[in-house]
């Protein structure tokens, strides 16, 4: 192990605030630099699904035969912006080039190795942290409404049973058995017994945050705009309030990280894919665990402020204004998936998800500057990877031998 050092890690989301964390563990002087408070950003409103076995990439063969459909129904999963149509075309490119069985599969194998230790790590670090009530583990559920749409998901479960997801079938009888809130209008289900979910992903951004402040960490509000690159790589920030020294530096800004790797000589095909929620304080009816609908692309997780519906694709740019439209949708099909839902007094929101078209995340050095790694790009599946992200950001920075094949996820894969 290398000499501890100071690291500057730029994003307080999940990953920076978890990077952070095991980064202090090895003794390293670390600070964390973002406009926003910690969890403020994608990591506030996600679904809170923390799944070992979410290994599959959007990318699956047969995806796109889907989009058309999408795009043209007012309550589908999908829209792009139609002026944002130019921009997105490459990525989509690379994104149809993904699509096939053999690159889903060697994606999901490596998504797996990333994800699989996520509820223990946690676990460890929410008990530190003295909130280990943050996350529970009552299993997964995803349900179908026709029996095509659970056909039509076939291939994904069999990619899943190779990588040792452990799943169950269910009809749906048996459905209604496990998950009595439900309306009886679902034909299928897959349950996945491991895994769990966050009661609320912004509070263990906040718990984390505070712990790793408490044991001497920095937490800086500012917005970096440049570097200032000697012979060994970045020697300085820029930000809108002064400039900071730099010895080592952490990329984990999420959505934003493709302009700062820009910046340092790593052009990466990252999108900001916008999804939304919403929010019900007061539903009336409440599942005992998250249920993700498959038809139509969203989760719905009890969390402690309430039912949250988080899901839908938005491409639109990083900049566009929200368009809320798309979380209200969602209550639409809430209403349909819970009997009684009361729909009074919903919160929406809206984050963008640092996406690549492989739905792979960069984890790794540089490929121009030796002080330089990034931890970031992990679209749906950041909260399940931050904690194995975190521990090989830490690994590197020490001169460790990361503890998985960092291969998929090297920056100058595309």
């Amino acid at each position: 192990m290398t000499s501890p050092a100071k690291v500057t890690v730029i994003g307080a989301g999940i990953v920076g605030i978890v990077s952070a964390n095991f980064l202090q563990r090895d003794g390293h002087a670390v600070t964390v630099v973002d406009p926003r408070p910690p969890g403020e950003g994608c990591s506030r409103g996600n679904a809170g699904n923390i799944s070992p076995g979410s290994c599959l990439p959007i990318a699956l063969p047969g995806v796109l035969a889907n989009v058309p459909a999408w795009l043209f129904d007012p309550l589908g999963p999908l829209r792009l912006r139609l002026g944002y149509l130019p921009r997105a075309l490459p990525w989509f490119a690379r994104f149809a080039r993904a699509a096939t069985r053999d690159r889903a599969q060697a994606t999901a194998y490596a998504l797996r190795t990333l994800h699989v230790r996520t509820l223990d790590l946690y676990q460890s670090l929410i008990s530190e942290a003295g909130a280990p009530d943050l996350i529970t583990r009552p299993g997964q559920l995803h349900v179908y409404e026709t029996e095509e749409a659970f056909a039509g998901a076939l291939l994904g479960r069999e990619i899943l049973h190779e990588c040792g997801v452990e799943m169950q079938e269910l009809d749906g009888p048996e459905i209604r058995d496990l998950e009595p809130s439900l309306a009886p209008i679902f034909a299928r289900a897959v349950f996945f017994p491991g895994h769990g979910f966050c009661l609320s992903p912004l509070r263990l951004v906040q718990t984390l945050a505070e712990k790793f402040v408490r044991s001497g960490g920095t937490i800086l509000r500012r917005t970096v705009t440049g570097f200032e690159i000697g012979p060994e790589g970045p020697e300085r920030l820029h930000t809108d309030a002064g400039d900071l020294d730099v010895d080592t530096l952490v990329i984990a800004a999420g959505a934003w990280s493709g302009k700062l790797t820009a910046r340092l000589g790593d052009k990466v095909p990252l999108e900001a894919e916008r999804g939304y929620h919403l929010e019900l304080p007061d539903p009336g009816t409440v599942p005992s665990r998250s249920i993700s609908w498959g038809e139509r692309k969203f989760t719905a997780t009890p969390m402690e402020m309430g039912l949250r519906f988080a899901g839908t694709a938005e491409f639109a740019g990083i900049d566009a204004p929200p368009d809320y439209r798309r979380a209200r949708i969602l209550l639409t099909h809430g209403k349909r998936m819970f009997p009684g839902l009361n729909g009074e007094g919903g919160r929406v929101w809206m984050g963008a998800r640092p996406t690549f078209p492989d739905s792979r995340p960069v984890i790794g050095p540089s490929t121009r500057h030796g002080n330089v790694f990034y931890a970031f790009g992990h679209s749906h599946t950041g909260l399940t990877a931050a904690p194995m992200t975190g521990k090989l950001i830490a690994s590197l920075v020490a001169g460790r031998a990361p503890e998985i094949d960092l291969a998929p996820f090297r920056v100058d894969r595309f």
